[in-house]
C-alpha cells in the first residue's frame, strides 16, 4: 500500500515540501497565539544572543535554544490539531497527548532559560 501523495522526487519534491513547510509556519503563526508569542520572543532575543555570547559556540547555543522552543511549539500545535481532528470529546488519552506535548514546550522553555541564564551569569561576572 503506497501513499499516492508521495510520488514526487528530486527538485519537484523539494519545492512542494518547502511550500508545505511555509504553509505550516503561516498556519501556526496565524492560528496559534503561543507560537506568535514565542516567535516574537525569539525575534527580540536573537540580537541579544550576539551581544551576550562570548564565542560562536555560545551564540549557537543561545540561538539554538530559541529555535528549539519554536520547533517544539510547532510539534505541540500539530499534536493538538490531530487530537482535535479526531474528536472534541473529552477523553483521557486526548488529554494525556495534549498535556505531554505541552510539557515538552515547557521543557524547551526551561532549557532555553537555563542556557540564557548561564550565559548572562558568565557575561556579568
Amino acid at each position: 500500500m503506497t501513499n499516492p501523495h508521495k510520488g514526487r522526487t528530486g527538485l519537484d519534491r523539494i519545492i512542494h515540501a518547502a511550500g508545505y513547510s511555509w504553509a505550516g509556519l503561516k498556519a501556526a503563526y496565524t492560528g496559534e497565539s503561543a507560537f506568535r508569542q514565542e516567535t516574537w520572543l525569539c525575534v527580540v532575543a536573537a540580537p541579544f544572543a550576539f551581544w551576550l555570547a562570548q564565542s560562536w559556540e555560545q551564540a549557537a547555543l543561545l540561538l539554538g535554544s530559541l529555535l528549539l522552543i519554536l520547533i517544539v511549539e510547532l510539534l505541540n500545535s500539530a499534536v493538538e490539531a490531530v487530537v482535535d481532528r479526531v474528536s472534541f470529546e473529552r477523553h483521557e488519552l486526548s488529554k494525556r497527548a495534549k498535556d505531554i506535548a505541552s510539557a515538552a514546550v515547557l521543557m524547551a522553555l526551561v532549557l532555553a532559560a537555563g542556557i540564557w541564564g548561564a550565559a548572562l551569569w558568565q557575561h556579568i561576572r
